[in-house]
């Protein structure tokens, strides 16, 4: 439960900035990690480890594929092995060889993904990857995870590290609020109430989360009690608490800075029409590509914004 009554309480810090910080904490203590990179360590913040350990990190040049392949091979060796890179890069010009490689062998292979979404802002539709969810969690054996801020990415980390099969996690590029309580433990496959309600649930993963907290409290104001669950595993995904929260308002809203498209709402979908039907709407990016622009204003016009999940909840209440 959260004490606060508004986000802009709290410090933000961007996800990939922990990202960086907790591979050398965890290189520190585990001399069989390796690290790979395809010529964006500044930016996925791989750098911090190859300064540290440099022979431990290898720069995999703009070939995201080769990046896979040398990955598998260094996981069938009995490393445990990280691999990032853009978002758009990393699930999508990389898929098959995941599929072939890293899924299909069940290997110890990371894979870490910076800019995901379209708050990647400024670099425009070809690099806002809103598809990536859809595309990592229907392969076999493969997690997906989209941690809500830098107190949950550092606790998935501490979490998957010790865990030998195949991980997606992904991470935005911008500064997220920080609103997970410091005493937080991931559990993969378990979702996370940070508000309870009773009116409507909103069900969220990744930024969306602390745009779903800040239009609870402000629906609070107009007598709108809202439910607010972060799930941040997406595949395992917890069924039970789905559920649970479903029996308990009647009402979903998923919310993720995703297409709507194969995404949470998608799996949420699946999950409830298979065990308890009630109305869901779906709040993401729609059937469409974005824009240029800064990141905050790009997701602000594509809805992705307070004032668009306050106005979907709404509209599903109309029909409660």
């Amino acid at each position: 439960m959260m004490a606060i009554k508004s986000i802009n309480e709290l410090p933000k810090k961007a996800i990939r900035d922990t990202y960086g910080e907790m591979l050398v904490k965890l290189g520190e203590i585990d001399k069989n990690m390796v690290i790979l990179d395809a010529d964006l360590s500044e930016s996925t913040r791989t750098h911090k480890f190859h300064e540290k350990f440099p022979d431990r990190f290898f720069n995999a040049g703009i070939a995201e594929q080769n990046m896979i392949g040398i990955a598998a091979g260094l996981a069938y060796s009995g490393r445990t092995v990280y691999a990032s890179s853009f978002a758009i890069f990393l699930s999508g010009r990389a898929w098959e060889i995941i599929r072939q490689q890293i899924a299909y062998n069940k290997l110890n292979v990371k894979l870490v993904a910076s800019h995901g979404g379209v708050s990647v802002g400024q670099d425009g539709a070809s690099h806002q990857m809103n598809e990536d969810i859809s595309l990592m969690r229907t392969l076999p054996n493969m997690n997906v995870i989209v941690p809500a801020d830098s107190i949950e990415m550092e606790k998935v980390m501490e979490k998957i590290h010790f865990i030998k099969e195949p991980f997606y996690v992904r991470m935005g590029r911008e500064k997220f609020p920080v609103i997970m309580p410091e005493d937080y433990q991931f559990e993969l496959g378990k979702g996370y109430i940070l508000k309870e309600g009773k009116d409507v649930s909103v069900i969220a993963c990744g930024v969306m989360v602390s745009i779903a907290l800040q239009a609870a409290f402000e629906l609070e104001e107009e007598g709108i009690d809202v439910e607010v669950i972060n799930m941040s595993s997406i595949k395992p995904i917890d069924k039970e608490l789905i559920i649970q929260t479903a029996k308990k308002t009647g009402l979903i809203i998923t919310s993720e800075e995703h297409s709507i498209i194969g995404g949470l709402g998608s799996a949420v979908a699946e999950v409830l029409s298979e065990n308890y039907p009630v109305k869901l709407i779906r709040h993401g990016v729609e059937d469409r590509f974005a824009f240029s622009g800064p990141a905050w204003e790009v997701m602000e016009k594509l809805g992705l914004s307070v004032e668009g999940l306050k106005k979907k909840i709404k509209q599903g209440l109309i029909y409660k």
